[in-house]
C-alpha cells in the first residue's frame, strides 16, 4: 500500500474494501471457505472476522520486519494448501481460524504507522470487504460442495493447493 502515514480517512476504507478483494493470495483464501464444506457455515462467520481482524491488530503492535515479510507471505500462501486438505478432510476445519489470523497480520501490517483515523477506517473497510465475502461463500458453501461432488471437491482441493505451492514458490524466489 506504500507511505500509509499519509492517508485519509476515506483512502484507509477504500484500502481496506480492496485489500482482501484485490491481493489474489487473500482473495483465494476467502474463496476456498466456499467448497471446504462447514457444517453450519454461516456459524463461522463472525469467528472468522473476528479473528482476521485481531491478527490485523496485532500487527500494529508486533511489526513485521522487512527481512521475515516473504517469509510471512509465503506462509499465508501455504494456507491456501491447509485449505486444500481441510477440504479433502486430512486437516480440521478449526485450522481456518488461526489461517485467517495470518492473513489478517498481513493484511494489517500494510498500514502500520496510520494516523488513527484512517486506521480505524482501514479496519471497518476490513469488516465490510472481508465481511461480505464470508457471508457470501459461506451461504453458498453447501450448494457449491453439493454441486462440485466428491470428485469435483478433490481436484478443487488439488488445484488450490497447486496454487497456494506456487504462490509461496514466487514469495520466496522474488
Amino acid at each position: 500500500m506504500g507511505d500509509s502515514t499519509g492517508l485519509t480517512a476515506w483512502q484507509g476504507l477504500l484500502s481496506g474494501i480492496g485489500h482482501p478483494l484485490l491481493g489474489p493470495d487473500h482473495l483465494l483464501f476467502l474463496l476456498a471457505i466456499a467448497f471446504i464444506g462447514l457444517r453450519r457455515p454461516m456459524a463461522w462467520v463472525i469467528p472468522l472476522l473476528a479473528v482476521g481482524l485481531g491478527g490485523s491488530a496485532l500487527s500494529q503492535f508486533i511489526p513485521l520486519s522487512e527481512a521475515i515479510a516473504p517469509w510471512a507471505e509465503a506462509l499465508v500462501s501455504l494456507s491456501l494448501v491447509a485449505e486444500g486438505l481441510i477440504a479433502l478432510t486430512l486437516l480440521p476445519a478449526q485450522w481456518l481460524l488461526p489461517l485467517i489470523g495470518l492473513h489478517g497480520f498481513l493484511l494489517g501490517s500494510t498500514i502500520v504507522g496510520a494516523e488513527p483515523t484512517p486506521l480505524a477506517t482501514y479496519f471497518l473497510g476490513l469488516l465490510i470487504g472481508q465481511g461480505a465475502l464470508l457471508l457470501l461463500v459461506t451461504a453458498c458453501s453447501k450448494g457449491v460442495v453439493a454441486k462440485l461432488g466428491e470428485q469435483g471437491r478433490r481436484l478443487s482441493a488439488g488445484i488450490w493447493m497447486g496454487i497456494g505451492l506456487a504462490f509461496a514458490w514466487v514469495a520466496l524466489i522474488d
